[in-house]
């Protein structure tokens, strides 16, 4: 669908109102999305753009951002996510995993998936439906490289003898719409390497999707099970990085040696964290003052850069869109309602009354147009257009990556103390009762004193027979009065009988700090309830058994869930309490599991809000 250019027709913000008619189209379509899966794909705070094409596609985008879902027929019926939403949440479509790379070439080449090409798991092929929106991936790697919808049902596929054309592929890795975001998808170290802007007019594509170019054509059939020679195991990353952000060209289908060297690299394609360049709050706080001097600085970068006098007339929102947006530092998202401007409209009409530029205001499309530049302006001649360059630090980032991972891993292991009822057992085979012991080398210290003792049941090898010393390190004290002791014990039930009668203890390991505790390790709680009406709160307690710090874990939640946290301090308790607004329950307790290392047994989950 997206092999060849085509101008967009219009560009627009999405209103309140369609904001929430795309979420409810996007939850009806796909049943595994969830509310945090949505909220990491189109944050609740970050504006949303769509761009509309004249074969009535739709792109929408968060702005500032990537494409993350497309609409084929642009009346929401027919709703795709892009490749980099799949890169953000990969479970959102179920998928296809391909046999090898020697298929992936035909795929990112633009051909349809063929059945030849499917591996069909052991347990058989999965169930679905005609019309049903699917993802690719090639083996061991949970990176999608393409989009589609299936040609037939699951039946008719194995009435079929899996063959002929499973999936129409709509949108692929490398295409026109991936190649327009390209620069402004900045994953994680290790993903890529970063971009070189050698030059800011090359900036021309902007990093919104107001800028895809997209057509309606459908892809050409091709056999994926044929083999392509060259196809070698590795890549290097260099290669699938571009040098510079330009506009949209129709790839040359006839070069293989380019789709040979994008296939390469497939296998080594890594999905970033949660955290995305989506997301609103990463940013630095600016002042009203700050907003209106970075609007003049992004206007006159722009009109140095990609404003051409051959462009002229311009509507005054592909202005925005398309030149001051891109011109923005990074990191910054720019809203020009947080100006004192308020409106996209004034702000131009002041420009204008300064002598900058020349507009008016169109009355048919009820828009403001930019009809001239004054490159003779004091204030255009006085602004150096600055060349901006990411500086290449793959080393220092792959290190400081390293260094996360470590401070995060995390080890729990049981230990524990002889008690005062096991110690004449510890001293019978010459073992220190100071010492910590695991639960392995306890039971050891039991049987090596029944093998000394000889206290095995000679007509039953399974039956220990307990003389005074052992009868009382077991059951002495734990015996009701009147009670008559026991005599033997089954071999099953003697290294943990005799280890419940010590002391536990614990020791947590992170990265570099250990800590030795008393007692049994104590779990973290999670409970969610209402407050204020139908608003959910999420309390965290615990974390510090793990090693966790909890301003700085609050601090990554606001970032990870996009909302306001706080950390109080437990009433009556030593610790603290990390409060996050919504009910985030489940994938907080996933993120202590995937990012901190928490065993599931020890996190306690409690959700007040269902029935």
């Amino acid at each position: 669908m997206f092999k060849k250019a085509v101008e967009a027709k219009s560009h627009q913000r999405l209103s309140g109102a369609d904001r929430k008619k795309l979420r409810r189209s996007i939850k009806d379509k796909f049943q595994r999305v969830s509310d945090s899966d949505l909220d990491a794909l189109l944050p609740p705070k970050a504006e949303i753009a769509v761009a509309k094409f004249q074969n009535r596609v739709h792109v929408y985008a968060v702005e500032g951002g990537f494409p993350v879902f497309f609409d084929v027929d642009g009346r929401g019926s027919d709703i795709f996510p892009t490749v980099y939403a799949l890169w953000i949440v990969p479970e959102l479509l179920p998928a296809f995993v391909l046999k090898g790379g020697e298929v992936s070439r035909f795929v990112i080449g633009g051909a349809d998936l063929m059945f030849p090409g499917i591996t069909v798991p052991p347990e058989g092929l999965p169930s679905f439906r005609a019309g049903e929106p699917w993802a690719v991936k090639v083996p061991g790697n949970p990176a999608p490289i393409a989009v589609g919808s299936t040609t037939m049902s699951s039946d008719e596929a194995l009435k079929a003898g899996l063959r002929g054309k499973a999936l129409r592929i709509t949108h692929y890795y490398r295409d026109l719409l991936w190649e327009s975001a390209e620069g402004c998808y900045v994953p994680n170290a290790g993903f890529f390497e970063d971009v070189v802007f050698e030059d800011p007019s090359s900036l021309q594509a902007s990093c919104d999707s107001d800028s895809t170019d997209v057509t309606g054509e459908t892809s050409t059939d091709q056999q994926n099970n044929q083999k392509s020679d060259g196809v070698v195991e590795s890549l290097d990353v260099n290669e699938l990085q571009r040098d510079s952000v330009s506009g949209l060209v129709p790839p040359n289908d006839g070069e293989n040696d380019a789709v040979d060297g994008v296939t390469e690299g497939l296998s080594d394609l890594k999905l970033p964290d949660t955290a995305s360049g989506n997301d609103p709050n990463d940013q630095q706080t600016l002042s009203t003052a700050d907003i209106d001097s970075l609007l003049d600085k992004c206007l006159l970068q722009a009109l140095h850069t990609t404003v051409k006098d051959k462009d002229l007339p311009l509507p005054g929102s592909t202005l925005w869109s398309n030149h001051v947006l891109p011109c923005r530092p990074s990191g910054i998202t720019l809203d020009i309602k947080k100006s004192s401007y308020k409106k996209l409209s004034k702000w131009l009409q002041a420009k204008s009354t300064s002598g900058l530029i020349s507009v008016k205001e169109d009355k048919h499309k009820k828009e403001v147009m930019l009809f001239s530049v004054n490159r003779n302006h004091a204030d255009y001649s006085s602004f150096k257009p600055e060349k901006r360059r990411v500086e290449k630090s793959e080393q220092p980032s792959v290190q400081s990556t390293n260094e996360v991972r470590t401070s995060k891993t995390l080890e729990v292991t049981e230990i524990y103390k002889p008690s005062v009822h096991v110690n004449a057992i510890f001293s019978a085979v010459g073992a220190d009762p100071g010492k910590l012991f695991s639960a392995s080398e306890a039971t050891d210290i039991v049987f090596t004193y029944v093998e000394k003792e000889n206290l095995v049941k000679p007509t039953n090898k399974s039956i220990v027979i307990l003389d005074a010393l052992l009868c009382d390190s077991l059951y002495k004290g734990a015996i009701k009065k009147g009670t008559t002791y026991p005599t033997e014990i089954h071999k099953k039930d003697l290294g943990s009988t005799f280890v419940s009668r010590m002391q536990p203890h614990h020791v947590v390991t992170r990265g570099n700090e250990s800590v030795v505790r008393k007692g049994a390790l104590k779990t973290i709680q999670l409970l969610t309830e209402r407050r204020q009406g139908n608003k959910k709160v999420t309390k965290l307690s615990g974390m510090e058994s793990f090693l966790i710090d909890a301003e700085a874990l609050a601090s990554e939640l606001q970032k990870k869930f996009a909302c306001s946290t706080s950390v109080a301090e437990l009433p009556g308790k030593k610790g603290h309490e990390v409060l996050v607004q919504g009910g985030v329950i489940d994938d907080l307790a996933r993120h202590l599991i995937e990012q901190y290392g928490v065993p599931k047994r020890y996190i306690e989950v409690l959700d007040k809000t269902k029935k």
